[in-house]
């Protein structure tokens, strides 16, 4: 007997999707949504220590983990400072007067820990996380690094080679040419510009150098360290201050000096030639998290190309069919913000997505968000924040940023009534004020032979 798949389903009583949506009178009707979340209220300490380390301590107690985040400002004009940072970066753990590498690992491992640093033109991140009983290990451990890291010449020199290597590779790859490439269009030769070193500058690099850029630059003032997981905040930062009484050198960590101004221009075409496709990088100044219309241009940003729902995406993805992501987002530094817009597309497609992001700036500068697109973006922005501080690591990397631009906890507390207080109008007054196409200077990575005659109709682009 032959059954078809309408009769099968209903023998069986099994429903399908859209059966399980409908009634004999139409479709199911969405439940209301829910009350918007808050964040919750956190018990923190927040104290500096005689060495002038900032310690923030928050219980979280989800799980029995403490997450560590320790940012050091390591700021330095001189241009074979990348280099040497990077090495400090990638060889602290190498070994210690007290510990070798393997004692390290060895000793991480007893509390279910790890530490690991990276840095960047602004600061030298230490992370690390372990079982919250392992604190005082974990604090012991950081502690040695911090003051008798040695940076073994064997282990120095491997490390060296094998961040060559690294470094040999990522720049030729398309998205660090760009980057690169945007940096420099955006700050010249100010520090912010050299996020990566040159590969012959750190095969130059001797060990004593990098135990001297240790000495003079791993400094306690100016830093801050945050602990989040299932401790007690007053006693965590008392263990902290025991731990740590031997990181004491004079002299203060330094910051990043103050970046250019940046002002729109056109945006140059940089040549990559035999290039298949193109990067788009264009960039504009924003406003830092502590001005009163910041939320109103977050809300804007996530309209443009801050999330899927997006206009960005819905042209440059959905209808066009030019990239597979089109993102824009806000990018912070301790003295303001910057808007970015970012996608890659194939080279034959480079000046229609050219125009049509110019398109999107323009339309929403011009044709301000409806209220469904502010308040979806509301949503988003708020939900996505909430989500961000459900975990331990979240909340401490969190925090971490927030005390890398000078706003603490409470600022946090307060972010989501900021977002919904925001109205449709306020949006637009931000998007007309700051998502102009004129406003903006960036990048464009590619053929040049193939695309620069198409982008030289376009105009607005300085050709090689």
């Amino acid at each position: 007997m032959t059954v078809t798949a309408g009769a099968a389903t209903q023998q069986s009583g099994h429903r399908d999707a859209e059966r399980i949506g409908h009634t004999e009178a139409g479709a199911r009707p969405l439940p209301p949504l829910g009350a918007q979340r808050t964040v919750a209220d956190l018990d923190l300490a927040d104290r500096t220590l005689p060495s002038g380390l900032r310690v923030i301590a928050v219980a979280r107690r989800t799980v029995p983990i403490v997450e560590l985040r320790l940012r050091i400002p390591f700021a330095n004009d001189d241009p074979k400072h990348p280099a040497r940072a990077e090495l400090v970066a990638s060889a602290l753990l190498n070994g210690t007067a007290r510990r070798g590498r393997v004692e390290i690992d060895d000793e991480l491992a007893t509390i279910g820990g790890d530490l690991g640093a990276g840095v960047d033109p602004e600061r030298l991140l230490i992370s690390g996380s372990g079982l919250a009983s392992g604190l005082p290990v974990l604090l012991d451990v950081l502690a040695d690094l911090l003051t008798s890291a040695a940076y073994p010449d064997a282990d120095f020199t491997r490390e060296r080679e094998r961040l060559v290597e690294r470094i040999t590779v990522a720049r030729s790859q398309p998205r660090t040419i760009a980057r690169e490439a945007l940096q420099r269009r955006r700050y010249g030769d100010h520090p912010a510009s050299r996020e990566m070193p040159l590969a012959a500058d750190v095969a130059a690099v001797a060990p004593a150098e990098v135990r001297a850029l240790h000495r003079e630059a791993v400094l306690p003032a100016g830093s801050t360290l945050v602990l989040v997981g299932d401790i007690d905040p007053e006693l965590a930062i008392s263990e902290v201050g025991d731990a740590l009484a031997g990181w004491a050198p004079p002299g203060t960590a330094t910051e990043l000096p103050p970046l250019p101004v940046l002002t729109g221009r056109d945006a140059l075409l940089v040549d990559r030639p035999g290039a298949v496709q193109s990067q788009l990088r264009f960039s504009a100044a924003a406003l830092p998290r502590t001005d009163a219309r910041y939320p109103a241009v977050q809300l804007a940003n996530l309209v443009l190309g801050g999330y899927f729902s997006s206009r960005l995406v819905e042209n440059l993805r959905e209808d066009k069919g030019y990239t597979y992501s089109a993102s824009s987002y806000l990018e912070f530094s301790p003295y303001g913000a910057t808007l970015l817009v970012d996608t890659d597309v194939t080279t034959d497609v480079t000046a229609p997505a050219v125009l049509e992001t110019r398109y999107e700036l323009a339309r929403l500068s011009a044709v301000p968000p409806t209220e469904a697109e502010v308040e979806s973006a509301r949503r988003y922005a708020i939900g996505s924040l909430l989500i961000s501080l459900d975990s331990q690591p979240g909340l401490a990397s969190t925090l971490a940023a927030l005390a890398g631009v000078g706003l603490d906890a409470s600022w946090l507390r307060a972010h989501p009534g900021r977002l919904e207080a925001v109205t449709v109008e306020q949006v637009a007054a931000a998007a007309e004020e700051f998502f102009t196409p004129t406003a903006f200077t960036g990048v464009i990575v590619g053929d040049a032979a193939a695309v620069g005659g198409r982008l030289r109709a376009l105009g607005g682009i300085e050709l090689p």
